[in-house]
């Protein structure tokens, strides 16, 4: 029988002639199909992250798009290390005094702090209860000893603090860690006090939530404090996804400004959260006593929309990611904090302007 190779067998056995070459990795370029290599592009220039469709990606882009989350990042940084600097030097301190003393850590913090501390007393832990009791869903018998040990540790927590600041004095602390700083425009904001006043506190706020009104009335009291020493500027950050008629109430604050009403304006918002829709507004710009005509005018005409999109874009800019959120001197300090906190800050600003 004669058998005649087909085009089919022809294929077969050159494929099963070649395979042995093509696994053992060494392969005449004649013997296998010719493929041009495909040539890798050009390296990209310094900066270059990626390339997409010819395009180039640049880390200064990125970092752009990213910058918000960055700065959120480099101030968890900062709070680390100054946090870390505060516990070096406070071990220091300490080992420094009970030194001197001739006594161990812990028998000088007997002494200087726990021995210092008076119990706390029933009348306290009903004080605490009272005040708090919105807060407290359990009888007050049930959580009496709960309340004692806080206020305990609390009042241990004050006493140390206490004895550390003695000692700083005593031993002439001097630290040079610079704090975070970002440098915030505000170039046609409202604000409030002089322009030269060695501590400015830039705050974005938003009408219609309830810890920027929480915010207000501390706000006034630095004011009333502080003086001339301080300027409040006043930027808008209305969050549209939970609060629908923030935008609004921005734009009508920009309003009442433009008649050189926005202090007004925005307490009596402050004070009456539930009622921010567009004819409430203008009900209120009609109680201040406003240009009523223009001042719905305004409003009806989305006037101040573009500057309220441009205060946000600021903050985010500047790692604003909720509302309230304060730059004393630059220095970032988010949410409704207290008194205190805030003045903390501000007597540091004052202390090293020398004022």
């Amino acid at each position: 029988m004669t058998i005649t190779m087909t085009s089919i067998h022809r294929s077969a056995l050159c494929a099963a002639l070649l395979l042995p070459l093509v696994l053992s990795g060494c392969v005449s370029e004649s013997v296998l199909a010719d493929k041009s290599p495909v040539e890798d592009p050009s390296p990209p220039g310094d900066g270059v992250l990626a390339v997409v469709n010819g395009v180039e990606v640049t880390r200064e882009a990125v970092e752009a798009e990213v910058r918000s989350q960055l700065l959120g990042l480099d101030r968890q940084r900062h709070d680390l290390i100054a946090q870390g600097l505060g516990e070096l030097i406070d071990q220091r301190l300490l080992e420094a005094e009970s030194g001197e003393r001739g006594v161990t850590r812990e028998e000088l913090l007997q002494v200087e702090v726990a021995d210092k501390i008076d119990p706390v007393g029933d009348e306290e832990v009903d004080a605490f209860y009272q005040e708090n009791q919105e807060r407290i869903s359990q009888p007050k018998e049930q959580v009496a000893e709960q309340i004692r040990s806080y206020l305990e540790v609390l009042r241990k927590q004050q006493r140390e603090a206490a004895l550390l600041a003695e000692l700083r004095e005593k031993y002439r602390v001097r630290t040079y860690l610079e704090p975070m700083r970002l440098d915030v425009e505000v170039a046609g904001s409202p604000s409030t006090g002089p322009e030269d006043a060695p501590v400015t506190i830039i705050e974005f706020s938003d009408f219609e939530c309830p810890y920027c009104s929480r915010l207000a009335p501390t706000l006034d009291r630095v004011r009333e404090e502080y003086g001339e020493k301080v300027r409040l500027v006043f930027r808008q950050f209305p969050l549209h996804n939970i609060h629908p008629n923030a935008q609004k109430a921005a734009e009508a604050s920009l309003c009442a400004h433009e008649q050189g009403r926005f202090w007004e304006m925005h307490d009596t918002m402050f004070r009456e959260q539930r009622a921010l829709g567009v004819e409430q507004l203008k009900q209120k710009a009609a109680r201040l006593e406003l240009d009523t005509e223009s001042f719905n005018e305004c409003l009806d005409s989305n006037r101040y929309a573009e500057k309220v999109d441009l205060d946000l874009q600021a903050g985010v800019a500047a790692g604003v990611t909720g509302t309230p959120a304060m730059f004393i001197n630059g220095r970032f300090l988010g949410g409704a904090q207290p008194f205190e906190a805030i003045a903390e800050v501000i007597d540091e600003e004052l202390a090293a302007a020398g004022g």
